[in-house]
């Protein structure tokens, strides 16, 4: 068998449904073994950067690593970032690069990079397969460490003169899963005490939770409890944000709505946040509030955050046994504090969700796409201003619901993550917002999208310029300079790939154009004039005001 074989074989293995990738030469043994697997299907991207964010969320959603492969040197740089993505997203991911061979030289030192040693710093593990009946072990241990608490990316190098090897004997490992251990009962007993101890107690949902038994656990907990709680924007849709003690999501670190709520509470349990997702508040040295990390791994201690108790193992377990202790006390503590301040935030989060200037403000927007899309529609985010609006206005009723990156905020991983998310469920409305910065970076997948036939909407907010650099720099009180740029025609250019381009002239045009597409088959782009002039002032002003309210 060729080495390459194996290594299909060895993926298959590990259940491995598809390969995103851009191939080059010193891979084309590699690419033929993929087109003889009977179970794996190989999807061709424009750039590898795009695969490495379809493997990436592939993994995101799925749970099971996502698997992408380039060619080496420029093949291999261009997965740096998404290397990145999935490592501090704790996304599981397997990259799979070529190289020259090692045995001999071909071309002397042409594009040859040391790339496991690039890798090797940003993500969980990286090697180079230098005798071919190594592969199967190699690649069991990749995905086991991709998979294992806390989830990111590992890369395995297959040379071109290993990969036609023939090898004799080998065999396959068998597939282990594993067990998180958990929390011990004196540690799940010392958080109980403190909960009940507390006079105010909120609940913290962040990106570790999001796991199908964290979800249902944390359901329960909240419904038989009775604690409200807030999440982080990737903690969004865990438990359904039509819940009567969902207080708000944590756009911002400090200084937003929410944060009046978080000043007043005494404890606050942290069920899946590490300061590697953006903090959704400060810890300060003369805080009298305390904190509860409750994870799959302790908490790395910052200037911003060192909790009292680390509660370390199963979530779901941890959770769940909480529940069941602390049901006697269920409902007896005052919400009426939290509440009171869900209902003003709420006044003055909707304030412009039914404002009909054009273009269109973020907060229309957000009101628009969660009236037109379906229960258990997606929403793929790109990385610009309006992340922080729909996180905020965009009340995600399902876990996986509203897909953003709030680890690395990479900008043009939104179209690739919808790409995948559509492919993974066929059967679910999905739609794509990226800024138009965001879109150029990666707008060449509009083809692989059409060649998938995907059914989805991609919607970009024009405002020809980098619009959350331009906030940034207002804030600081500098000069607009820098960060204006043209773009394309995006109708034409959509049509020009075979998809269909819309440009409403209205909020009336807008909305019927979405609705007509969100029924359609193939790929609809729709380019929006969006207005962000008042985000500055409408942060600022209104925080303001309800700080003053809340003092009187």
């Amino acid at each position: 068998m060729k080495a390459s074989d194996l290594f299909i074989k060895a993926l298959e293995n590990e259940g491995v449904e598809y390969i995103f990738g851009l191939p080059g030469e010193e891979n084309l043994d590699f690419l033929e073994s993929v087109r003889k697997s009977e179970k794996i299907e190989f999807v061709l991207t424009r750039h590898e950067q795009s695969a490495g964010f379809m493997a990436a969320t592939y993994g995101r959603l799925t749970g099971k690593p996502g698997v992408c492969f380039s060619t080496l040197g420029p093949g291999a740089t261009n997965l740096v970032t998404p290397a990145a993505f999935a490592q501090l997203g704790a996304m599981p991911l397997v990259m799979i690069t070529g190289q020259k061979p090692i045995k001999k030289s071909k071309q002397g030192k042409f594009q040859i990079l040391d790339v496991t040693k690039m890798m090797k710093p940003i993500i969980k593990y990286t090697k180079q397969v230098t005798q071919s009946a190594h592969i199967p072990s190699m690649v069991r241990e990749a995905f086991r460490l991709a998979q294992e608490e806390r989830p990111g990316a590992v890369h395995i190098e297959l040379p071109e003169d290993i990969a036609v090897e023939e090898v004799e004997n080998h065999r396959m490992f068998e597939v282990v899963d594993y067990n998180i251990p958990y929390a011990r009962e004196k540690t799940i007993q010392k958080a109980a005490d403190m909960i009940a101890k507390a006079g105010k107690p909120m609940l913290l949902i962040g990106a570790g939770a999001n796991r199908k038994r964290a979800c249902i656990a944390l359901t329960s907990f909240v419904d038989s409890i009775g604690i409200p709680f807030f999440n982080t924007q990737m903690g969004k849709g865990i438990i359904d944000e039509r819940h009567p003690l969902y207080l708000g999501t944590a756009a911002l670190s400090d200084h937003d709505f929410l944060h009046e709520a978080i000043k007043e509470a005494d404890l606050i349990i942290n069920v899946g946040h590490d300061t590697i997702e953006k903090p959704p508040f400060f810890m300060h040295a003369e805080d009298k509030r305390k904190v509860i990390h409750l994870n799959f791994f302790p908490a790395e201690i910052d200037e911003v955050y060192f909790p009292q108790l680390n509660v370390i193992g199963d979530i779901a377990h941890s959770v769940s046994q909480l529940t069941v202790k602390l049901k006697p006390l269920a409902n007896s503590w005052n919400i009426d504090f939290f509440l009171n301040i869900k209902k003003n935030v709420t006044s003055r989060l909707t304030k412009y969700e039914k404002d009909n200037r054009f273009p269109i403000l973020p907060q229309r927007l957000v009101k628009i796409v969660r009236d037109i899309l379906p229960d258990d529609g997606i929403v793929a985010l790109d990385n610009g201003m309006y992340k922080i609006w729909f996180s905020r206005n965009f009340p995600a009723y399902l876990q996986n619901s509203l897909i953003l990156d709030n680890a690395l905020a990479t900008m043009g991983a939104g179209l690739p993550s919808a790409m995948i998310a559509k492919k993974l469920n066929p059967d679910k409305k999905v739609i794509s917002i990226n800024g138009d910065g965001g879109f150029m970076m990666n707008s060449q997948e509009l083809e692989t999208a059409i060649r998938l036939k995907l059914d989805l909407v991609v919607i970009i907010l024009n405002d020809n310029a980098y619009g959350m650099i331009q906030w940034k720099q207002e804030d600081l009180g500098f000069e607009k300079y820098g960060l204006e740029y043209g773009n394309p025609d995006f109708v034409r250019y959509a049509e020009s790939f075979g998809a269909k381009g819309y440009r409403p002239a209205s909020i009336d045009e807008f909305n019927q154009t979405l609705e007509k597409v969100m029924n359609s088959k193939g790929v609809h782009l729709i380019d929006l004039a969006i207005d962000y002039s008042l985000s500055h002032k409408i942060l600022n002003l209104l925080i303001k005001k309800y700080s003053s309210q809340l003092k009187n």
